[in-house]
């Protein structure tokens, strides 16, 4: 006689699991009674009859019993048989034939009610087109992932290093900040030890523990005219009010800032003075002096972001603000390692060691483990000068592929846009002649199979421009992207 429970609508056994057979059971059983599909008093069929419904051997069902009467699920009542037992119910229950399946998934939706957050949705965009423009990112084809691995490895054969596993370190490594402060001495300018460094996941977390500690609900953030929308976003995430400034070819326009000040209090700056993103303008020499005695002034911090340091191609970059900063206005991050595999760099933030204090105590709640072994192969790279011949060598290819990218957008699009070599970074700041629709661009475009996402578009009233990422992009890769450009361009008109 077979069993009026549907057991065999939601036990499932998967033959090729590496659980074995019987837990498999036992826990279907006991997750059909918490949902209420088992409901206390409910007969089990004897292990024969079971082990001929389910398909198993007898001894599996054995086993499974023992298991639910180890864990309290059952019990068995001689010349009576095994019955669930547990809380019961004074309501009748049966099983229902459209609940039959459910046992097979998890929830899709929470029975209770929590915060949601449009303004953290991620606006980034996918798709399957050959060509794609990006803001500015390395190409990974460059680097030689087979050395960074064989790096990697290294240092987990190392007997020495194998202790470092099972350490929780929220402080980073003490060797990787030894050399990671020597290195931005040696390149920034800067006056730092180990003690100044927080080394942390990228450049968002980075700005996320800063906004955490220095800002509060109703605070004002000044930003650029246009800025990094991940990063305000942050800001907004942590209840700061937002202003922008006007941006012009010397940078942030310092005196904006002055008047904005005698009228507001302002607790915070940031800024990307290398180079400004979106624009890729550099902030002036002389507006840099000017703005760390602004903030000494009327007390706000600089958020100074060494975004694209890195990259610079025709002169010795400007240093930071931070290498002249004597007040300690200034809060430095970026991210190292830009020039390898992203799963090869790391972010930062430098301050003064009283921050410091603070932020380590919120690093090591939201990312104590941290990536020992990863942070020693990086110092290590520093050390042994790898870093700066990886580096080298891909200055020498990007400042080719930027020259290329500015010859083909002079040669095609010269009568549609105006726009400036930059000196350094991976992308292009274009401003369009005429204010054409650039989601009608982007998307002729991608039927071409060139995808442009609309984070890289910037349009209102008084502006029409795209930012045009080229590192990533081949010779013939740009060529092909910018004719297909051109032509979305040429429907439009």
């Amino acid at each position: 006689m077979s069993s009026p429970v549907p057991y065999k609508s939601f036990v499932q056994i998967d033959r090729q699991s590496g659980t074995a057979i019987y837990l498999q059971i036992a826990h279907q059983l006991i997750n059909a009674i918490q949902r209420g599909f088992l409901v206390t008093g409910t007969k089990l069929p004897g292990t024969r009859s079971f082990s001929e419904l389910l398909e198993v051997n007898r001894n599996t069902i054995v086993a499974v019993f023992e298991e639910l009467d180890t864990q309290g699920w059952i019990e068995t009542r001689p010349n009576k048989g095994t019955f669930i037992i547990g809380k019961i119910d004074a309501r009748p229950q049966k099983i229902r034939i459209e609940q039959e399946n459910q046992l097979a998934h998890y929830p899709k939706e929470t029975g209770f009610s929590f915060k949601k957050s449009s303004l953290l949705d991620n606006p980034f965009e996918h798709s399957s087109c050959e060509y794609v423009f990006n803001d500015g990112t390395p190409d990974i084809r460059l680097t030689q992932v087979d050395h960074l691995s064989s790096l990697y490895s290294g240092h987990l054969k190392r007997k020495s290093n194998r202790s470092k596993l099972g350490y929780y370190n929220h402080d980073g490594s003490e060797f990787f900040k030894k050399h990671l402060s020597n290195y931005l001495n040696q390149t920034r300018g800067l006056h730092i030890s180990k003690d100044n460094i927080l080394i942390t996941r990228s450049t968002e977390m980075s700005v996320y523990i800063t906004s955490e500690i220095l800002l509060s609900p109703g605070d004002t953030v000044l930003v650029g005219d246009l800025s990094y929308f991940s990063v305000n976003m942050i800001f907004q995430k942590s209840g700061a009010q937002i202003m922008s400034v006007p941006i012009d070819e010397e940078g942030i326009d310092v005196e904006a800032i002055r008047s904005i000040c005698e009228k507001h209090t302002i607790r915070m700056l940031y800024i990307t003075p290398h180079h400004h993103y979106p624009t890729t303008v550099t902030l002036a020499a002389q507006r840099r002096i000017e703005l760390l005695n602004l903030a000494a002034e009327f007390g706000f911090i600089i958020l100074e972001d060494d975004y694209d340091y890195d990259f610079h191609y025709d002169n010795a970059p400007v240093l930071p603000l931070a290498s002249a900063d004597k007040s300690g206005m200034v809060v430095y991050i970026g991210a190292f390692g830009k020039s390898l595999v992203p799963g090869f760099r790391t972010g930062f933030i430098i301050a003064p060691e009283n921050l410091m204090t603070e932020m380590r105590k919120y690093l090591g709640i939201i990312d104590r483990q941290g990536d020992v072994m990863m942070e020693q192969v990086l110092g290590e790279m520093i050390e042994t000068g790898e870093i700066h011949r990886y580096l080298k060598k891909s200055l020498k290819i990007y400042r080719e592929r930027r020259d290329h990218i500015v010859d083909l957008l002079q040669r095609e699009l010269q009568e549609f846009i105006d726009f400036r070599k930059p000196a350094g970074g991976l992308a292009v700041w274009t401003r369009w002649k005429e204010p054409l629709n650039l989601l009608q661009l982007s998307r002729a475009c991608s039927r071409n199979n060139l995808f442009i996402p609309k984070t890289l578009l910037y349009q209102h009233k008084n502006l029409t421009a795209m930012r045009l990422g080229f590192g990533h992009f081949t010779l013939d890769e740009a060529e092909a992207s910018i004719q297909i450009l051109r032509q979305g361009v040429l429907q439009q008109l």
